[in-house]
């Protein structure tokens, strides 16, 4: 791995980083990797574990957060790339070999350890990260226009609900007349994915990184380059912070609303949970946006997530490996390591779903501590 990455300081790029958003990025991470690593899912709180199928928990805010931060931070970057005249070519070929390193470590967290190449599944948390990344990235290379953004936004969001909603699905009929609309199996999105890739579903009749959810995937991240260029106009914090919150209830609202006849779905990433995970996003930067760029309540207490942000991709990274580790690898003949781990020291502590919790917890804090080490070190890891 280290031979294929860039290995800067940390001081070195603080100039050019908002704190708010390297916070707000490791908070995802330490609560993504808490959340896919309950110590036993149907015991744990609602709320640490994705609504089954229509519906929203805080779990299903982590991944578009995640991706609204990667829009925000392709704006970011481009002004460092401006301030030292860095060629076409060389941003080009520089977001074409993130997509690959993404996407390729997304497939050896699938794979991990055994790599069943018969079964592998190809769509994957990091797999829709790179592919979001390299069309918003393009379209930055492409124009620079709010507008033009802000119309691909619309087309995304109002595309996959014609998608959805309006196209017949072959074999079945139309949504909402011949079969019950978001049906779980019968919907395009699946349709195309057991076509696509028969065998390599995670879910196995379908898969919640899908191919055609990645259109409001890529929303998601377009609505981070267009709040990441709201943060970088000439406007003053109170003007920046006013605007954040206004467009952050608009959103909620507006997807609210829409949810009523095209329900919020984290797992078809339906154009309603688009706005309405997008509000909550601008709403929790807002928040972070005051307490740490406008008030400057700045101290110790950020350090242990401005690790897991600057370095998120290794932190996430290592908690997949960590985990497919712990439940492959046996200790005993009826007993996986995560199994005797957590039945042995976390099962009875308290209700079942506390010592899930604290189970996720310790987990966050075993994958935290390397990063930390870098940060320490100043170190920054980029693929």
């Amino acid at each position: 791995m280290a031979a294929q990455t860039e290995v800067s300081a940390v001081a070195a790029q603080r100039s050019t980083r908002l704190a708010s958003i390297d916070l707000l990025r490791g908070i995802t991470v330490a609560f993504m990797i808490m959340v896919n690593n309950n110590g036993q899912n149907d015991l744990a709180y609602r709320w640490m574990n994705h609504s089954p199928w229509n519906g929203f928990t805080p779990t299903d805010l982590v991944f578009p957060v995640f991706l609204f931060v990667v829009g925000i931070s392709i704006v970011l970057s481009w002004g460092a790339h401006q301030a030292h005249r860095t060629p076409r070519t060389v941003l080009v070929s520089h977001i074409l070999r993130r997509t690959v390193l993404l996407f390729i470590f997304g497939l050896i967290v699938n794979g991990f350890p055994y790599f069943h190449l018969g079964t592998l599944r190809i769509y994957g948390v990091l797999q829709r990260i790179a592919i979001c990344y390299l069309l918003a990235s393009l379209l930055q290379l492409i124009t620079r226009r709010v507008s033009v953004w802000f119309a691909l936004f619309l087309a995304c969001v109002a595309g996959y609900w014609v998608l959805i909603c309006l196209v017949p699905v072959p074999g079945h009929g139309i949504p909402g007349k011949n079969f019950p609309l978001l049906d779980p199996n019968i919907n395009l999105t699946a349709y195309f994915d057991r076509h696509i890739f028969p065998h390599r579903l995670f879910e196995h009749t379908r898969d919640p990184e899908g191919l055609l959810s990645d259109i409001p995937s890529l929303a998601t991240t377009l609505l981070g380059m267009l709040a990441g260029r709201w943060l970088t106009a000439a406007r003053s914090a109170a003007t920046k912070l006013s605007g954040m919150l206004a467009s952050a209830f608009l959103l909620m609202a507006v997807g609210l609303l829409w949810s009523h006849s095209f329900p919020i779905n984290k797992k078809l990433w339906t154009s309603s949970y688009v706005l309405y995970a997008g509000g909550w996003s601008l709403l929790i930067l807002a928040l972070l946006y005051f307490i740490v760029e406008i008030k400057q309540w700045r101290g110790r207490w950020m350090s242990p997530w401005l690790a897991l942000g600057t370095n998120a991709i290794v932190a996430y990274v290592l908690s997949e490996l960590l985990s497919s580790a712990v439940a492959d690898f046996h200790v005993n003949a009826l007993q996986s390591i995560q199994q005797f781990v957590y039945q042995g020291f976390f099962e009875h502590l308290g209700t079942p779903a506390f010592g899930s919790l604290i189970y996720s917890a310790v987990f966050a804090l075993v994958c935290w501590m390397p990063v930390w080490l870098l940060y320490r070190r100043h170190i920054v890891i980029k693929l």
